[in-house]
């Protein structure tokens, strides 16, 4: 069994220890489970990304191919642990040629730093900005 490095192109998904062949179909449910991501954030990722369809048979249950279950990770990855938006999640992925797992570990480098009076600005902006948006909360 290899590490589950999805950058392997043959790895197998990871946390299964369910007995099934590591080419086998599962189920949302199964994948939901071992990847400890809940079965209405892997559905809506299918509305977000385009390039994740799992295959659905009768009655609309899905069936995660390990291609769907590598790319779930990659996305998982990307999200919650590298700080990706969604949107910025499926702009790194849609831009690759390659195959999803390809896709460099980190996040590109930041910009040049703005000076420091321009900081200073722009951090009071925001703050400004977040106070507004709490009284406006408060008040609905």
């Amino acid at each position: 069994m290899t590490d589950g490095d999805p950058s392997s192109p043959d790895a197998r998904p990871t946390g299964f220890a369910d007995g099934k062949d590591p080419g086998a179909l599962r189920t949302i449910g199964e994948v939901a489970g071992a990847l400890g991501i809940r079965q209405h954030v892997l559905r809506y990722w299918e509305e977000q990304f385009p390039m994740l369809r799992p295959l659905k048979r009768s009655g609309g249950r899905r069936y995660y191919r390990p291609e769907d279950v590598r790319l779930v990770e990659i996305i998982d990855r990307l999200v919650h642990r590298e700080g990706y938006t969604l949107r910025g999640a499926r702009q790194a992925l849609s831009g690759q040629r390659a195959e999803p797992a390809e896709i460099p570990a980190q996040p590109p480098e930041p910009g040049p730093q703005p000076a420091a009076g321009a900081a200073f600005a722009f951090r009071a902006r925001l703050i400004s900005l977040r106070t507004t948006l709490a009284g406006a909360l408060h008040d609905s």
